[in-house]
């Protein structure tokens, strides 16, 4: 490994980073992180800080897992690769899948199918629901329907279904027979609608509308996250993924529950869907399944689902879809251990403790600094700030005092996630209570410095 004198001449300058400009990469150099432990990260100028992102929504055990360390150093020995494709297999995988399936089993999953990531996961159900259907005989059934604000990857399937058109306009034209539908965000919605079961209510007469128009035989699948990330953690009423599920049902169109966030104990339960009483046809699942890791990611599909193609007997039933990195021996092992490490540790119930810890203390920051415009959360470790320069007009605050405050917060002792005009929060689901405390501190120190 090069010294620091290196990492700090050569830091942005051969690599293109995700999810930002390149030229202000070269502008503002990355924060280089060069050490973790417990929920606190370090960098390159020793400077420790509480993760109030949790790597990017995932390290849910934290930095100092052992347990699934020592499986990944173990497996690496073992059996460092081989592949899954149909023919081979391997025993971490098998084990993977079965703890899988039955950590999900309340949810109605029946079978797993190990991906590289939360885009591949989401790809993969995309897929499938296309051929699911086909099976049954209704090969008309191609198009899908999302959420605005929703977010389910960088793939061209998970970008064409994502609500947000940051990650859309610059690689249009994208898959055709995609539509999307209000977004369940009562802080700003085209019905002004402010009641969140009403808003529901409202959001399912548009899905009704909109199946009568597109007409019911051309739709495969209906995907949503639970609690919306990326969007500014936008909470749902209670009835509203209810109340989608029933349209699905009543139409014959397949649920896809995006759990690449929930999934794992981040809501205070096992699922996002669980959360809500609701069972899906099918899950996109990551970040959790080895808290960070191991690059891991799940498709799940309901008996329902599962039974079209192990029954099928046309031979159209084979799942030519899959990546070089499915069901990977040592991400299956990291798999295997943090499963059981998640469900020792009940992340879930700290997950719901600290959760309303930091959403409590956040409401009280809103209290304090007018530029807090609406405060989400409330559901597990999941909070955003919608940041506003103005409350009556609810005017966004401008890129560059987001960017300040983030900056102060990070000096002041915590590391947010800004996501214009929003800050966004998911730390480890093993946080405790003085680490959440200095969360809220440095929120507030950033705050006032501006």
């Amino acid at each position: 490994m090069r010294d620091d004198n290196f990492t700090k001449e050569n830091n942005a300058k051969h690599m293109w980073h995700p999810m930002g400009h390149p030229a202000d990469s070269l502008a503002n150099p990355p924060k280089v992180i060069v050490s973790a432990q417990n929920s606190s990260i370090t960098d390159i100028d020793g400077h420790t800080v509480v993760d109030a992102v949790g790597g990017l929504w995932c390290v849910n055990l934290g930095y100092s897992n052992d347990a699934v360390k020592e499986a990944i150093s173990k497996q690496l020995y073992d059996l460092p690769y081989y592949s899954a494709f149909s023919g081979t297999s391997n025993p971490p995988a098998i084990e993977a899948s079965y703890l899988v399936r039955e950590m999900f089993e309340a949810d109605g999953m029946a079978r797993v199918f190990f991906t590289s990531g939360g885009s591949d996961s989401v790809e993969t159900c995309l897929r499938l629901a296309r051929q699911y259907h086909r099976l049954r005989g209704e090969p008309t059934r191609t198009k899908f329907i999302s959420l605005k604000k929703g977010y389910h990857g960088t793939h061209f399937g998970g970008a064409s279904v994502n609500g947000n058109n940051r990650f859309r306009i610059n690689y249009e034209p994208l898959m055709p027979g995609c539509f999307h539908l209000p977004s369940p965000y009562t802080y700003r919605n085209p019905f002004n609608e402010t009641d969140p079961a009403t808003l529901a209510q409202n959001i399912a007469n548009a899905f009704e509308d909109e199946i009568a128009f597109q007409g019911a035989n051309t739709i495969a699948a209906f995907i949503m996250e639970p609690i919306q990330g990326a969007g500014g953690v936008i909470v749902p009423d209670p009835s509203f993924m209810g109340l989608m599920r029933d349209i699905c049902d009543r139409h014959g169109i397949l649920m896809i529950s995006d759990e690449v966030i929930t999934g794992f104990g981040r809501t205070g339960d096992w699922s996002g869907a669980r959360h809500w009483g609701v069972k899906p046809d099918m899950m996109s699942m990551a970040k959790g399944i080895t808290s960070g890791y191991y690059p891991v990611g799940a498709a799940l599909m309901s008996d329902k689902v599962a039974e079209v193609f192990e029954k099928d007997t046309s031979g159209d039933g084979g799942i030519f879809h899959g990546y070089t990195y499915s069901a990977h021996p040592v991400g299956a092992a990291a798999v295997v251990a943090c499963l059981n490490e998640t469900q020792r540790l009940d992340t879930k119930t700290n997950a719901a403790a600290r959760g309303d810890h930091l959403y409590q203390g956040l409401l009280k920051l809103a209290e304090k600094h007018d530029i807090i415009g609406d405060v989400r959360g409330g559901h597990g470790l999941m909070n955003g700030l919608e940041l506003v320069s103005d409350r009556a007009t609810k005017t966004p605050i401008d890129m560059a005092t987001l960017k300040h405050i983030h900056q102060r917060v990070y000096e002041a002792g915590a590391m947010v996630r800004p996501g214009y005009p929003n800050i966004l929060m998911s730390p480890p689901l093993t946080i405790t209570e003085d680490e959440v405390n200095q969360i809220l501190r440095a929120l507030d120190e950033g705050f006032s410095a501006i």
